[in-house]
C-alpha cells in the first residue's frame, strides 16, 4: 500500500481534533436536532420524517466520495468541509429566528448532514494515507474515542447547557446559543487543522479525471451487486438496524415526554446528564467489551449473542414506561444497561461488514458502501418510528422494538459468517475499520 509522505507533526496533535470533528456534526444532527425540536414542539413523527430524511446524506456519501480524490489534496477538503460544517450549525441557531423557521432550520441542518457526509469520507481517507499499518492499528482506538466524545459533548454537555438556558431565557434563545457553541467549536477546529493535519496530497495524472472516476465508481458498484448473497446480506445490515434504531430515535423523546401522556417528564437538562453521560460511558465500555467478547468466540458463534445485547436490553425501556419512576439514579441505571447493550452487540454488525460483506478486490470501497447499507437502514426505521409510537403508545412500542429482533436472530442462524474463498483471495485496498465512524 503506497502513502504519501509522512505526516510532520505527531498524530496525537492531530487524530483526536479530526475525529471530534467527525462526531460533532452527526450527532449535532442525528441527536441533539430531535431534542431541540421537541423542546420547540414538534410532533414526534414529523421531527422523525425529517430528521431521518436528513439522514440519507450519510447513506449515499459513497456515491461521490471517489470524486473528492480530484482536490489537490485531503487535507484542503476536511479543513474546508469543517470550517463549512461549522458556518451551517451557525445557520441553524440564526434560522431559529426566521418567521419560517422549521423550513430553515431543516435546510441549514441538511447543508450540515451534506457537508459532515462529505468530511467524514476525507477524514478516514487522510488517516489511512497518512499513517502506515502500524500507526492505523496504534490510533484505531482514539478514532472511535474522540468519534464517542462528540457524542459525550453533544447529548451530555450541550443537552445539560440547552436545559439551563431553556429554564432561564427560553427555549429559542438557548437553542441559539447551543448552536452557536457548536458553530464556534466546528470553526475552531478547522482552523486548528489547517495547522495540525499531514498534507496527504492526492494523486494527479492524466487519467485521474471525473470521467476515469466515474467509470471506476460504476465498476465497485457493479462489482458490489455481483457478490454471491450480497441482497440477503443487505437484508440482514438492515433488519440488524431494526429495534436499535427505533429505539434512539424515539428513546429520549419518550424521556422528555409528559408522564400523563406515557413519558418520564424529564427535562432536556436531565436528558442530558443521564443520556450523554453515563449512557454514552456505558456505550464505549460495551464497545470494547464486544470486540474482546467477538474476538474470542468468533463472529459465526458470537452473532446471536450480539443481537440479543442489542435488543434484549430495550426491556429496560419497557419497564421504564411500564412503572415510571422518579429517581433520575434509577433511569441512569436502565438507560446505562439499553447503552452497554447497545454498543456490545454493534460490534457484530460492524464485523459482519468487514469480514463478510467487504472482501474482494475492492474491499475498501465495498466496506463504505455497506456503512451506507447500515445507515440505511437507520433512516428507514427512524422515518417511521414517531407514526409508529403515536399509533401504539410508548409501552406497546417498546414491545414492538423486541419483536423487532426476531426476523434478524432468525436469519443470522441461516446465512453464512465468512467470505466466501474466492472473495477472500483478493487483496485488500486498504484499512476499512476507518470508514466505520459516522
Amino acid at each position: 500500500m503506497e502513502h504519501s509522505t509522512p505526516a510532520v507533526r505527531n498524530p496525537k496533535f492531530w487524530v483526536p481534533s479530526l475525529y471530534l470533528a467527525q462526531g460533532l456534526p452527526f450527532f449535532a444532527v442525528m441527536i441533539v436536532a430531535n431534542q431541540m425540536l421537541k423542546s420547540m414542539g414538534v410532533p414526534n413523527d414529523e421531527l422523525n420524517h425529517w430528521t431521518g430524511l436528513i439522514g440519507f446524506a450519510w447513506v449515499f456519501k459513497p456515491l461521490w466520495s471517489p470524486f473528492l480524490e480530484l482536490a489537490s489534496s485531503k487535507k484542503l477538503v476536511v479543513v474546508g468541509f469543517q470550517i463549512m460544517g461549522g458556518l451551517c450549525l451557525g445557520g441553524v441557531a440564526l434560522s431559529l429566528h426566521t418567521p419560517f423557521w422549521f423550513a430553515a432550520v431543516l435546510t441549514m441542518l441538511g447543508l450540515v448532514a451534506i457537508s459532515a457526509a462529505t468530511h467524514d469520507i476525507a477524514c478516514d481517507g487522510l488517516y489511512i494515507t497518512s499513517l502506515d499499518e502500524k500507526g492505523q492499528a496504534q490510533y484505531a482506538g482514539w478514532t472511535g474515542t474522540f468519534f464517542n466524545a462528540g457524542k459525550f459533548f453533544t447529548t451530555g454537555g450541550l443537552l445539560l447547557l440547552a436545559g439551563h438556558f431553556e429554564k432561564s431565557i427560553g427555549v429559542v434563545p438557548a437553542w441559539t446559543i447551543s448552536y452557536c457553541i457548536l458553530a464556534a467549536i466546528m470553526v475552531t477546529l478547522g482552523l486548528y487543522n489547517s495547522w495540525a493535519l499531514p498534507l496527504a496530497k492526492n494523486a494527479t495524472s492524466d487519467e485521474h479525471n471525473a470521467a476515469a472516476i466515474a467509470r471506476t465508481l460504476w465498476q465497485v458498484i457493479i462489482e458490489f451487486f455481483r457478490k454471491k448473497g450480497i441482497w440477503v446480506s443487505i437484508i440482514f445490515i438492515i433488519l440488524f438496524r431494526a429495534g436499535e434504531a427505533q429505539v434512539q430515535s424515539i428513546g429520549p423523546l419518550f424521556l422528555r415526554e409528559a408522564r400523563h401522556l406515557g413519558g418520564l417528564g424529564l427535562s432536556t437538562a436531565e436528558v442530558g446528564a443521564v443520556y450523554g453521560t453515563v449512557g454514552t460511558v456505558a456505550f464505549v465500555v460495551g464497545s470494547i467489551a464486544g470486540g474482546y467478547f467477538t474476538s474470542w468466540l468468533s463472529l459465526k458463534r458470537a452473532i446471536l449473542w450480539l443481537i440479543l445485547a442489542v435488543n434484549l436490553p430495550n426491556l429496560a425501556f419497557y419497564l421504564l414506561s411500564v412503572f415510571q419512576p422518579t429517581q433520575l439514579s434509577v433511569i441512569g441505571v436502565a438507560l446505562s444497561v439499553e447503552m452497554f447493550g447497545y454498543g456490545f452487540g454493534f460490534v457484530g454488525l460492524i464485523l459482519y461488514m468487514m469480514q463478510v460483506v467487504a472482501p474482494g478486490k475492492y474491499q475498501t470501497a465495498h466496506y463504505a458502501f455497506a456503512t451506507g447499507v447500515m445507515q440505511l437502514g437507520f433512516v428507514l426505521f427512524k422515518l417511521f418510528s414517531g407514526d409508529i409510537q403515536l399509533a401504539l403508545g410508548y409501552r406497546n412500542f417498546f414491545v414492538w422494538v423486541m419483536i423487532c429482533a426476531v426476523p434478524v436472530a432468525v436469519l443470522s442462524q441461516l446465512i453464512p459468517m465468512a467470505a466466501r474463498p474466492q472473495e477472500d483471495e483478493a487483496q485488500a485496498e486498504g484499512n476499512p475499520a476507518a470508514a466505520s465512524a459516522g
